[in-house]
């Protein structure tokens, strides 16, 4: 196939430049590969051509940290369902934690998470690999064999590590093999099976609150076994300003340490909880790491805006409608995010001037994917064509029908957004186009 992708707007900066100005480019792609770029127009017989003009012609995103249930549990999500949320939102890559069932800790789940993300060809889906055995937090897993079975970091998201001794001898074995540590950084005898966070909400309502301190002292260690032990650490879906902190102050000191965002946590704060008309609180505002205060919040958006923040990752975590609609303290942890990522950035970080669209693109591609030693995140000649374009100008209402995912589990529905994705290409192949759907 020999594609000709005609008139989009791109960035100079993501062609490889340093300028941040906005030009008119033609793209030629042949089989999985960009062959030729040029501002000027380009003859020759195409198989198809896509002339969108005006749309904004972006690298693929990366996605640091999504649940896609497969296997165990596909009635919220499976490999596919996960797959088409993805490039209806942009991404092109998504880094798959290990919490199903069975757990991901051993090289026979990685290799099937692997071949279904190949046998269903949407979106490339790297797995991870459990820290602990079934995610328990007392025997390590075998590092060696979950990467060599394809795992790209060790983690035990969904859990905290409790052990001390036992997070320190996973950072060193992982260090060993090159691999980061991700971490679901909960203290959970601080968390105390909380279900918001602990603060004025959470004691109007009568809920269990989780203390911002479960997360930071987990953080706090974290950032000081990554100085001990020199092994690459990565703070999942920061929240708190102390865990910012910490992490400002470890990179300050040249320790190998990362850490990335949510949207949900960059724009909503415990304050902003959805109220039922029964006065109860909606659990599709129920998060974990939870959503916290309006200071929480801001250090947030500050980490982001100074470059504290290494990515941006929606924690994509699908529950079906009868589970979201239990009361606040029964139901899981956990909203869907890879539909709504890109425009809830652009709309209130680029589109309001906070954030430039060239350091926005960069912290949902190029950096997450360093991360993980994925190249990506460069519109380039022999690059390969993992592509996205966007219509920035555009404004859309984000309702139920609007998701892809099996899940509805959001707090964004009902929002105004701007930069809704319009065509996804994986390795040349249209993959998404919202013309068609």
């Amino acid at each position: 196939m020999k594609i000709l992708i005609k008139n989009a707007d791109c960035l100079e900066h993501l062609l490889g430049k340093e300028s941040e100005r906005r030009i008119r480019v033609n793209v030629v792609i042949e089989d999985s590969t960009i062959s030729q770029i040029s501002e000027e127009e380009l003859e020759g017989e195409f198989d198809q051509t896509i002339d969108r003009i005006g749309l904004f012609l972006s690298p693929g995103l990366v996605d640091p940290q999504v649940h896609f249930r497969e296997p165990g549990m596909e009635y919220k999500e499976d490999i596919e369902s996960g797959s088409k949320a993805a490039v209806k939102g942009g991404f092109t890559v998504v880094i798959s934690m290990p919490n199903t069932s069975p757990t991901a800790d051993n090289p026979d789940v990685i290799e099937f998470m692997a071949n279904r993300s190949s046998e269903v060809g949407i979106c490339k889906v790297y797995p991870t690999g459990a820290l602990s055995e079934g995610l328990s937090g007392k025997t390590l897993t075998d590092f060696a064999a979950l990467k060599r079975a394809g795992a790209v970091a060790i983690t035990d998201d969904g859990k905290g590590v409790q052990s001390d001794d036992l997070f320190r001898q996973a950072l060193v074995q992982a260090k060993a093999l090159g691999m980061p540590v991700l971490d679901h950084s909960e203290d959970e005898s601080l968390s105390l099976q909380g279900a918001i966070h602990e603060g004025e909400v959470s004691r109007k309502y009568g809920i269990k609150g989780v203390k911002a301190e479960s997360e930071s002292v987990h953080v706090e260690r974290g950032c000081q076994f990554s100085e001990e032990t020199g092994a690459h650490y990565h703070v999942l879906h920061v929240s708190t300003k102390a865990s910012i902190d910490a992490i400002r102050a470890a990179k300050t000191r040249g320790v190998n340490v990362t850490a990335e965002v949510s949207p949900h946590h960059l724009l909503l704060c415990d304050e902003d909880i959805g109220v039922k008309e029964d006065n109860t609180l909606d659990a599709n505002w129920k998060m974990n790491p939870p959503l916290r205060s309006k200071q929480d919040k801001q250090a947030c958006q500050a980490a982001l805006l100074d470059g504290t923040i290494d990515a941006i990752a929606t924690d994509h975590a699908p529950h079906s409608p009868e589970e979201k609609a239990l009361d606040i303290q029964s139901a899981p942890f956990g909203i869907i995010g890879l539909e709504t990522a890109f425009p809830l950035i652009y709309t209130h970080f680029v589109k309001t001037g906070k954030l430039s669209l060239g350091a926005c693109i960069d912290l949902m591609s190029k950096q997450a994917g360093a991360l993980f030693n994925i190249h990506c995140g460069r519109i380039e000649e022999g690059a390969v064509a993992d592509l996205c374009l966007f219509d920035l100008d555009s404004a859309f209402v984000v309702d139920e029908a609007f998701f892809a995912s099996k899940s509805k589990n959001s707090p964004f529905i009902g929002n105004t957004l701007y930069g809704r994705t319009e065509l996804t290409m994986t390795d040349g192949k249209v993959v998404y186009e919202r013309a068609k759907q």
